[in-house]
């Protein structure tokens, strides 16, 4: 069996499935990753200040990389969205390790931007917003594990700093009906994933799980946030994997 059907069998693709049948004489309706996500929150009230730079890193984790990585490929000043692994060894930085849950590792997203035309904060809004729900523990959706897990792996200290008090912001606020489960992992390495992985919700925008779990929230980002979405998405097959 190719790798680009072993991924969907590994996550539960038969309860999206079922779902997708079960809905289809009323419509498809927003997934479940997404039911608590598909808002726009506040935004940080502490931000990156403009700098001179034309390129930056961040990294988020929140469940499967597909549908995030779809969502950061559609926002305005992002340059780049690679999927990978962040939390664990070189070693293991394998899919078919890191779906055992227990390498460490949790599917994650590098994001590469001009900070000249989007802020830290605001990704990390786009990403609490629409990205995923960052208060369920271990899973999104149908996909369980450690490696499914809500994440932020800041690459520097004022990222942490700038993600901690967003964190704590959103809780104060009572942004959603459960505390954020988000954790905050500094100095940890991303790898990049396989090649079938990249730029999966734009090559298969009718496979089940992505009609169910993932393209709600590009609709998510287009309605919360007109001012960057951009409706062509930067693809890893255009810019390539490093950044």
């Amino acid at each position: 069996m190719s790798p680009l059907f072993q991924k969907p069998i590994s996550r539960r693709s038969a309860l999206s499935i079922a779902g997708g049948l079960a809905l289809a004489g009323t419509g498809l309706q927003a997934s479940t990753a997404a039911a608590e996500g598909g808002r726009a929150l506040p935004a940080p009230a502490l931000d990156e200040p403009a700098g001179q730079a034309s390129s930056e890193v961040a990294v988020f984790a929140g469940g499967c990389f597909w549908g995030v990585q779809g969502v950061f490929q559609h926002v305005e000043g992002v340059t780049n969205a690679v999927s990978g692994y962040a939390g664990g060894e070189r070693a293991t930085a394998q899919y078919e390790k890191v779906t055992s849950g227990r390498t460490g590792h949790a599917e994650a997203v590098r994001v590469t931007y001009d900070p000249r035309k989007i802020s830290y904060g605001r990704l990390m809004q786009i990403y609490f917003s629409v990205a995923h729900d960052p208060t369920e523990l271990n899973r999104q959706g149908p996909d369980i594990g450690t490696q499914y897990r809500s994440t932020i792996f800041p690459t520097n200290a004022e990222q942490a700093r700038l993600a901690k008090a967003y964190i704590a912001q959103l809780n104060q606020a009572r942004a959603f009906r459960s505390a954020i489960v988000t954790t905050i992992e500094p100095d940890r390495p991303f790898y990049a994933a396989e090649a079938y992985h990249q730029d999966y919700l734009t090559r298969n925008p009718t496979a089940p799980y992505i009609v169910i779990n993932d393209l709600p929230k590009i609709e998510d980002l287009k309605r919360h946030f007109p001012g960057v979405y951009r409706s062509t998405p930067v693809l890893v097959a255009t810019a390539g994997v490093s950044n």
